[in-house]
């Protein structure tokens, strides 16, 4: 059985659902009544929703309008607010116990002024929860990088059309932006230091899945989810170079 949290969102897979349990479970290791959280790229919702049905004071902020359009719509909780907002135009007085920024530093031409505003804007003791894809993992490596590639060239679309045959949605449940590129390739040293020249230290750095959303396995594991299970079970063992993803989680020192 799921969190009841997970209810909240729409996520399906596996990877999704343990990544979305690594954020809350991070912050709930912080000891306070009350605790402030930032969702940086909030997208659809997903994780805000499940953080606001805990109880947590949830501000979600994305660029994309739709996205955060459809957020609105599936809110239900006077706790979590959303709204359309560059993350490096904070408001730099605001002070949040919790920052989330999953699937989000990837993204980003100048990720390390991201990390910047958010340290100031974070609470001293409190926690940066980031979620990243590794860059030179089989994912990133097998799908990503190619289909970029091809769509770089324009060569895409008997890609896109073999896709949606197949089933595969071209979109994303964590967003509604149709501009997803992956502009930063992470390793495990360089995310470390990226984030740790922001002034941020290490708590955790844990593994995602392995190879469930490589193609063509990826064509079973969307409808065999014990697959899933069996992917993220092992990626747990293997080492941080060769999983597809990174989950990971920071503390702004006291001083």
């Amino acid at each position: 059985m799921h969190p009841e949290y997970v209810s909240y969102t729409n996520y399906k897979d596996i990877e999704d659902i343990n990544r979305l349990i690594f954020i809350v479970k991070s912050i709930e290791g912080i000891n306070k009544k009350e605790i402030k959280i930032l969702d940086i790229g909030c997208g659809n919702g997903n994780i805000s929703l499940a953080l606001g049905s805990l109880g947590f004071a949830v501000t979600g902020v994305d660029i994309d309008k739709t996205s955060v359009e459809n957020a609105v719509k599936r809110n239900k909780f006077s706790n979590v607010q959303f709204q359309i907002l560059d993350a490096n135009t904070f408001n730099l007085n605001a002070q949040f116990d919790a920052v989330v920024c999953s699937e989000v530093l990837e993204h980003l031409e100048q990720p390390s002024e991201l990390l910047k505003s958010i340290f100031q804007i974070i609470k001293p003791g409190g926690i940066l929860v980031a979620t990243v894809p590794n860059g030179w993992g089989p994912r990133e490596i097998l799908v990503t990088r190619p289909m970029q590639w091809l769509a770089y060239n324009n060569w895409d679309s008997p890609l896109l059309l073999l896709k949606k045959l197949l089933g595969y949605p071209n979109a994303t449940k964590q967003s509604s932006n149709p501009e997803l590129s992956h502009i930063q390739f992470y390793s495990v040293s360089s995310i470390k230091k990226t984030i740790g020249n922001a002034g941020f230290q290490l708590q955790q750095f844990k593994n995602a899945d392995f190879i469930e959303r490589v193609f063509p396995y990826s064509f079973l594991t969307r409808r065999i989810k014990v697959l899933q299970k069996i992917d993220c079970w092992f990626a747990r063992f293997v080492p941080h170079q060769l999983t597809s993803g990174f989950y990971t989680s920071w503390e702004k020192p006291l001083k």
